[in-house]
């Protein structure tokens, strides 16, 4: 049974964890839109994360994960769009209070401190985990202009 459809996107320093990202969630069974980058050279993000969110604005997929170097650039660009709320998240405990507390629909990745490992459990437990609501729906009601 089909999970789920997912967006990708990274810049360069991200670029070899959102391809094995990408092999992990496809073998769980999710959907994946790859917005790129492709390959390795060096890139701008914005590129990538604006395709990714508008995605999840346009509801072609339900959840989005952007990789780069300290994941700051593509969290504060994913955060520009008005319906997303990007989380950086380095461990599983913060994945999880991403998605509990702030219902965030976009998980940014950064490459250059985390390990692969890490990464592909907090990544499933970010897309495995319900918002909580009650007190904090009041919250994230509250975090759009």
């Amino acid at each position: 049974m089909e999970k789920a459809t997912i967006a990708l996107g990274c810049d360069h320093a991200g670029f070899d964890y959102k391809e094995m990202i990408k092999k992990h969630l496809q073998a769980e069974g999710y959907s994946v839109l790859d917005f790129g980058t492709h390959s390795a050279d060096s890139v701008d993000y914005p590129d990538f994360v604006h395709p990714v969110a508008a995605a999840i604005e346009n509801n072609e997929a339900v959840m989005g994960i952007l990789f780069c170097g300290s994941a700051n650039g593509v969290a504060i660009t994913a955060n520009k769009h008005q319906r997303i709320r990007a989380a950086i998240a380095w461990r599983e405990d913060v994945a999880m209070l991403a998605r509990q507390h702030n219902d965030a629909n976009v998980l940014c990745v950064p490459a250059r401190f985390v390990s692969l490992q890490d990464t592909t459990a907090f990544v499933t437990t970010f897309l495995t985990t319900p918002f909580e609501g009650g007190r904090h729906a009041t919250r994230v009601q509250k975090i759009s202009c």
